[in-house]
């Protein structure tokens, strides 16, 4: 009780706070409590957001380039290819599979607090985002050792996370939503994640994809983001208006709908939570 509390402003504050401030002193509040819920008893604490990916692109660099032998003589470094693909689609992995969950877990809050239900999958997506940009600490490791240097493409990284963030948002808004009248969602989500995770080029070469599954590709959402990340530190070159394009509009439209989901069926949450 003492620390769903904490995450209100108290009476002085909101005195003189405006909204806007309430809600960002909220958010901040949220990220900071799940952060040190998440490596609250752990060793190593936050250098797991390193570790991890690290671990991870080893494990599938073993498997598909030795026992798999995927290669592609297009890619400058396949541990690169990989850790890149991986750490992408954590954030939308995780903060989407935290965010579905947020209204629920939030439940006991929102019936004792008058408080803005969005912030919770959002703030889902802002703490998703922090371990990603954490995470980049392993992949300059990586590009470090394979040889391949940062360029001035990576300054374009913030762009590449408001695309990200824009689909990741709206995502999490729609799942929370469903996820509070069909909690058989979450269930089938992890089954989604799975076959998504295979879908997506991640740790295989797009080259070895037959021509109807490229075509396919044009409509996974995720292919995009990877690709344009890979575009900015691995191939080191400037994304190209095709993919720029593609990646606003999946952020834009996956933003619209969620908060359209999110607007039209939060009066009921109450109900149902």
């Amino acid at each position: 009780m003492e620390e769903e509390t904490q995450l209100v402003p108290n009476d002085a504050r909101d005195a003189w706070s405006s909204d806007r401030d309430k809600s960002i002193f909220i958010l901040r509040q949220l990220v900071v409590r799940d952060f040190k819920l998440k490596y609250r008893r752990s060793f190593l604490g936050v250098a797991w957001s390193v570790l991890n990916p690290l671990f991870m692109m080893m494990v599938m660099a073993a498997v598909f380039s030795m026992f798999m032998r995927f290669s592609a003589d297009n890619i400058p470094s396949y541990p690169l290819y990989i850790i890149l693909g991986n750490v992408t689609f954590s954030l939308m992995s995780d903060s989407t599979s935290q965010g579905m969950g947020s209204i629920l877990g939030a439940a006991s809050l929102l019936k004792k607090v008058r408080i803005r239900r969005w912030l919770f999958p959002v703030e889902k997506v802002l703490f998703a985002v922090v371990n990603f940009s954490i995470s980049l600490i392993a992949v300059l490791i990586v590009m470090l050792v394979v040889g391949v240097h940062p360029t001035w493409t990576a300054l374009l990284l913030p762009l590449f996370l408001v695309y990200l963030g824009m689909f990741c948002v709206g995502l999490s808004m729609l799942l929370s939503a469903v996820s509070v009248f069909f909690r058989d969602v979450m269930h089938m989500w992890s089954v989604i994640l799975t076959a998504w995770t295979y879908a997506t080029p991640l740790f295989y070469p797009a080259e070895i994809l037959p021509d109807w599954m490229m075509a396919v590709e044009r409509f996974n959402p995720m292919y995009h983001f990877v690709s344009y990340i890979r575009e900015l530190l691995l191939y080191q070159r400037l994304p190209s208006l095709e993919l720029n394009v593609a990646c606003l509009v999946c952020g834009v439209i996956m933003l619209v709908v969620g908060l359209f989901v999110f607007r039209k069926t939060e009066h009921k949450f109450i109900l149902f939570i």
